[in-house]
C-alpha cells in the first residue's frame, strides 16, 4: 500500500531576527550616550511665544555690556552690577514677588547673563529671559 506523505511547509523562525534587533538596539543606545554635548555649536533661536508673566522690573544689557535697570514703566537708568540688587529691591513689597525681565543683546557673552541670573537667584527674584518675536520671514 501506498503511504501517504505529509507535506512539511517551511516556517520562518523569528528568534534569530529578534536577537539581532535587540543587539542593534543595545549598540545604538550605548553609542548615543557617548556623544559629547559640548562639541555642538548652538545658535539660540528666536522665541515663538512671548511670556505671559507681567514683569515689574526690567534689566537691559546692550552689546557694549552696559547695564540698565527700570521699574514698572519708568525709563531705564544706567546701573552697575553692584547697584543692581539695591535698585531691584526698592520695588519689592512684603506682599509681592518681583518679576524681572532680562533683555540681553545677542552679542552679550553668556557669562554676563549668568551673572545677572545669579544676582536674581541670590535675592529671590523671579527672572524671565526676554526674546524677540519671530520675524515674518521665519514662518
Amino acid at each position: 500500500m501506498f503511504k501517504r506523505r505529509t507535506r512539511v511547509t517551511p516556517t520562518f523562525n523569528m528568534a534569530s531576527m529578534t536577537d539581532i534587533i535587540f543587539l542593534l538596539l543595545i549598540f545604538f543606545m550605548i553609542t548615543s550616550t557617548m556623544v559629547s554635548p559640548n562639541a555642538i555649536k548652538v545658535l539660540l533661536p528666536q522665541g515663538k511665544k512671548q511670556t505671559t508673566v507681567k514683569a515689574t522690573a526690567r534689566v537691559v544689557i546692550d552689546k557694549d555690556l552696559n547695564l540698565y535697570a527700570a521699574l514698572d514703566n519708568e525709563q531705564e537708568e544706567p546701573v552697575t552690577l553692584e547697584e543692581l540688587p539695591q535698585v531691584l529691591n526698592a520695588q519689592v513689597n512684603d506682599s509681592t514677588e518681583l518679576f524681572v525681565s532680562l533683555y540681553a543683546d545677542e552679542a552679550v557673552p553668556y557669562r554676563n547673563i549668568v551673572e545677572i541670573l545669579s544676582i536674581a537667584n541670590e535675592n529671590h527674584f523671579k527672572m524671565v529671559l526676554a526674546t524677540r518675536p519671530p520675524s515674518h520671514n521665519d514662518r
